[in-house]
């Protein structure tokens, strides 16, 4: 299966209705594996901080978690796991795998529960298979 697959079909896909507003699979140097079409271009530094915070958990709290630029207040995860923003009534979720960075962002009328759901699973599954 393509990772352009695992966005489209799995990332992307409904929920109750409801969808991810953009999802994107990356490695973790920030190469984009795959991505929704309104994914936002992500800045070298977001990267690197991003994998910083999964290195030492809480290093993105004091500063907030950034993404193509948008600012996320960095809220409850699992340290060296999951890293969850909110950003208003919408957020994100990014789970780290053993090479890639699983991202959701999503926005009302998705909660942040589904958007949890979805993006763990397909992590979940990627650790599970060696990836």
């Amino acid at each position: 299966m393509s990772w352009q697959t695992y966005v489209d079909d799995h990332l992307m896909c409904d929920i109750e209705g409801n969808h991810l507003s953009s999802a994107a699979i990356l490695g973790h140097d920030g190469t984009v594996w795959a991505q929704s079409p309104s994914f936002p271009q992500l800045k070298p530094e977001e990267v690197s901080a991003i994998m910083k915070d999964f290195n030492e958990p809480g290093s993105l709290a004091p500063t907030g978690l950034h993404l193509g630029g948008t600012k996320y207040m960095v809220i409850q995860g699992e340290p060296g796991d999951v890293i969850r923003g909110k950003k208003g009534p919408g957020g994100v979720t990014i789970k780290k795998t053993n090479q890639a960075l699983i991202i959701g962002i999503y926005g009302e009328p998705m909660t942040p529960g589904q958007c949890n759901m979805v993006v763990e699973r397909i992590g979940d599954y990627l650790v599970e298979q060696g990836m």
